[in-house]
This record gives structure tokens, C-alpha cells and sequence, in this order.
């Protein structure tokens, strides 16, 4: 087990997982520092005012030798806590409250609070690869297409979680038209039209949703899988294989991993990192990091 021996820090989101009143942040700041004390954990619980500020709060605790500094939110605060922790020697911890968590489901880490506060603060160390798409930092999952039209829908609708995810999505699906890119992934190079394009460090959306069942966190590369012209019934229908985990053997899938991936259109692309939209410019060059970050998994 991995005792700490700095003082630990959780930045928590508190409009991770619903739609949040500041009101309820003394609710929150109380669960905190009991889970605190129960793990045996010193430190400063802070919460989040805006986007971007996860990221400000981590870089700040890192400067002051903190460890673990927790990630107490959703994939979003994950991802802006873990961008100020690459590279660095402080360790990520995450309590997992949004929609998908999907690193945190990939790592094991509980849903409950205190269970994961107590993997932070006595779990052990495990390094991972961060990807980086167009200069933006991800842990998980990084792509192209359909899936980022949802996620920038899905940020901007009222409440969170699965269904309003569902929502989002066949708010979508039935018009979205499939985009042509051309891809290298190594030394290859192909010219594609696809509904999505998906750079993948970690294998799922959450939820236990596999879009890339192969990936591995740890193997020094992307797993690249590129999902063909579908018709909207057809993309619905397809969406079984995501649970089942039999992505990989529908015939408009196509997969495969490389350190460097570069993805261009005729039109700037917007993409998302960790369900964090973007608006890029024609092309996008995506790396890996390989080891680039710690963070706390249960023993």
C-alpha cells in the first residue's frame, strides 16, 4: 500500500454528475472532509467556480508539493487535473461523480466517494500514457465526428447523465452526415468518410461502453477506430456492440493502434478531449506520452 506522506488536496466539481446550486456545496465540503478523516488524509478541499479553474487549482497544489491532488468530479475535471499533473511527480487521484467516468471505470476505481477517497489516499501507484490532440491533453478518449457533435450538444443541455446523453445523441443521429478525412496513423495514409474518428488511450465512454476494446493505458500508443458511413437505424442498432464489447468485429469499423496519428479535412474539425469540445483548425496531430502521468488505483 501507498501511505501519503504530503499532504493531499481534492478539487471538487460540484456541478459534476447534475445541475448543481452553490447552495449545495456545504453538503459537499462536509462529505469531503469526513471521507477525509475516515481515510486518514490531511490537506485542502477546494471547489471549482468555472472551466478551466480544475486545471489552475492543480497547477497551484503541485507547486506547493501536494499528493495526491484528488480529481472529485466528472471526466471534464479529471481531464483538467490530470493535464496539470503530466509530467509532474504528484499522483492523480479521482473520485468519480459525473456521467460516464470512464477512467475511473477502467481503472476500478468505486463510484462511492469514500471508497475512492480511501483508494487516493492507500491504493497504489500506477503510470499511464496521456495522448495530446491538436496541443490539448487527454487521459481517456480524444476523437472526431458524430461523438463530438453529441458532447458539445450534451454541455450545453440542462441535467447530465446517461439519458440526457441518449438525448443528445438522437437529437443528432439522424442528421448527421459522415465526413471524408484523410488519416495517417504511422506510416500509413487513407482517405476515409466516417461518422467518427476516435483516438483512444483508455477503451470506453463510461458506462462500460467499449469503443475501443483493445486499448491499453499503459502500451505506449492510440488505439485509432474509425466508424464508416452509417445509416441512423443502422448506427442504433450498431450502438449494441459498444456494451458487448464486439465493436471490433463490425464491418464498418475499422482499427488500429500508432503512436502519431494525423487527421485533415477540407473544413476546420471540431473534436473533443475527455468530452471537452474544441474547435480545430483542417488538420490535427495527435501523439502519446508515454508514462506521462501517476495516478492512485485500488491495491
Amino acid at each position: 500500500m501507498t501511505a501519503p506522506l504530503s499532504p493531499a488536496a481534492a478539487i471538487i466539481n460540484p456541478n459534476a454528475g447534475s445541475s448543481t446550486r452553490p447552495s449545495d456545496m456545504r453538503p459537499f465540503a462536509e462529505r469531503a472532509r469526513r471521507a477525509f478523516a475516515e481515510a486518514n488524509l490531511s490537506g485542502e478541499i477546494v471547489f471549482t467556480e468555472r472551466a478551466g479553474h480544475a486545471r489552475e487549482l492543480a497547477a497551484d497544489f503541485v507547486r506547493r508539493g501536494f499528493s495526491p491532488i484528488i480529481a472529485w468530479g466528472g471526466d471534464g475535471t479529471v481531464n483538467e487535473v490530470a493535464t496539470a499533473l503530466a509530467f509532474q511527480d504528484a499522483v492523480l487521484g479521482i473520485v468519480p461523480t459525473g456521467s460516464g467516468n470512464g477512467l475511473a471505470r477502467e481503472l476500478g476505481i468505486s463510484l462511492r466517494p469514500e471508497r475512492a477517497i480511501a483508494t487516493a489516499a492507500w491504493g497504489i501507484d500506477r503510470t499511464i500514457d496521456v495522448g495530446e490532440l491538436s496541443g490539448r491533453l487527454f487521459v481517456n478518449l480524444a476523437g472526431v465526428g458524430l461523438d463530438a457533435s453529441v458532447a458539445s450538444l450534451f454541455n450545453r443541455l440542462a441535467g447530465r447523465g446517461l439519458l440526457r446523453y441518449v438525448q443528445a445523441t438522437l437529437s443528432l443521429v439522424f442528421s448527421y452526415v459522415a465526413q471524408a478525412y484523410t488519416i495517417t496513423a504511422g506510416e500509413e495514409t487513407f482517405e476515409h468518410r466516417a461518422l467518427i474518428v476516435e483516438l483512444a488511450n483508455g477503451r470506453q465512454y463510461g458506462y462500460g461502453a467499449l469503443v475501443a476494446p483493445h486499448a491499453k493505458l499503459d502500451d505506449g500508443l492510440l488505439d485509432l477506430v474509425v466508424v464508416g458511413p452509417l445509416s441512423p437505424l443502422r448506427a442504433l442498432w450498431g450502438v449494441r456492440r459498444l456494451f458487448n464489447g464486439t465493436i471490433d468485429q463490425d464491418p464498418d469499423v475499422s482499427m488500429r493502434t500508432a503512436s502519431s496519428i494525423t487527421i485533415s479535412a477540407e473544413q476546420p474539425i471540431r473534436f473533443h478531449v475527455d468530452g471537452e469540445v474544441v474547435e480545430g483548425s483542417e488538420t490535427l496531430t495527435a501523439t502519446v506520452h508515454p508514462g506521462a502521468l501517476r495516478v492512485r488505483v485500488p491495491g
